[in-house]
C-alpha cells in the first residue's frame, strides 16, 4: 500500500519518477519497485522519499507494510487515505490501557452517541488503527462533512456506504465525486 500511496502522492504533486530519484538519491528501478509494491522503501528511503514529496513521514509510515486486495484496489482505497493531513483533537481526556491483543491501534476514541449501539456503546473507547485500508463491514472512524464517524464500511458496485448500527440512521452513501477520509480501522473496543 506505501508504493501505491508515493505513486499517488508524487503524480498528484506533478513530478515524474526521475525527478523523485533524482531529488532521494534512489535508483529510478528500484523507486519502480517501491511504487509497484514489490518492495518496501527502507525507513530512511522513505523519509528521503516524504521530504523530497514534502509531506510528513509519519503519515505514511502507517501504509508500511500493509497490502491492498482486489476490492480495495477497485474502490481506490488510496484516493481516501490522508497523508497530508492529521486527526485534530480538541481536548485529551486521559490515556487509558491498550490490551497487548490490539498492539497495532493508535488511537482511542470515546463513543459518544448511541448510533453504534450495541455494537460500540455510548461511553466506551473505540481503538483505531491509523491509515489502515478497510474490507466490506470492517468499522471505521472518517472524516465526511466536517464531521468524524464511526461506522460500519459497505462496499458496492456504484457507491461507498458508512452504516450505523441503529437502523434509524440512514446510511450515508458516498460516490466517487464525495470527499471524505478513512481515518482508521476499529480493531477493538472497551466496555461502558
Amino acid at each position: 500500500m506505501i508504493g501505491n500511496m508515493i505513486a499517488k502522492i508524487r503524480k498528484e504533486k506533478g513530478m515524474s519518477k526521475t525527478e523523485l530519484a533524482e531529488l532521494t538519491s534512489i535508483n529510478i528501478g528500484h523507486l519502480t519497485h517501491i511504487e509497484k509494491g514489490e518492495r518496501n522503501p527502507s525507513h530512511k528511503a522513505l523519509r528521503a522519499i516524504c521530504k523530497a514529496l514534502d509531506v510528513p513521514y509519519q503519515q505514511l509510515m502507517y501504509t508500511y507494510d500493509k497490502t491492498l486486495n482486489e476490492e480495495q484496489e477497485a474502490y481506490h482505497v488510496t484516493e481516501h487515505i490522508s497523508y497530508n493531513r492529521v486527526l485534530a483533537v480538541d481536548s485529551v481526556a486521559s490515556f487509558i490501557p491498550c490490551p497487548a491483543s490490539l498492539p497495532s491501534a493508535s488511537i482511542a476514541v470515546k463513543v459518544t452517541d448511541d448510533s453504534m449501539s450495541p455494537k460500540f456503546s455510548k461511553g466506551s473507547y473505540a481503538f483505531v488503527e491509523y491509515n489502515t485500508a478497510l474490507d466490506t463491514k470492517d468499522y471505521g472512524l472518517f472524516f465526511y462533512q466536517d464531521q468524524v464517524l464511526l461506522r460500519k464500511f459497505i462496499i458496492r458496485k456504484d457507491c461507498l456506504i458508512l452504516r450505523a448500527e441503529k437502523k434509524e440512521i440512514e446510511d450515508i452513501m458516498i460516490s466517487e465525486e464525495d470527499p471524505f477520509y478513512i481515518i482508521g480501522k476499529v480493531i477493538g473496543s472497551t466496555s461502558k
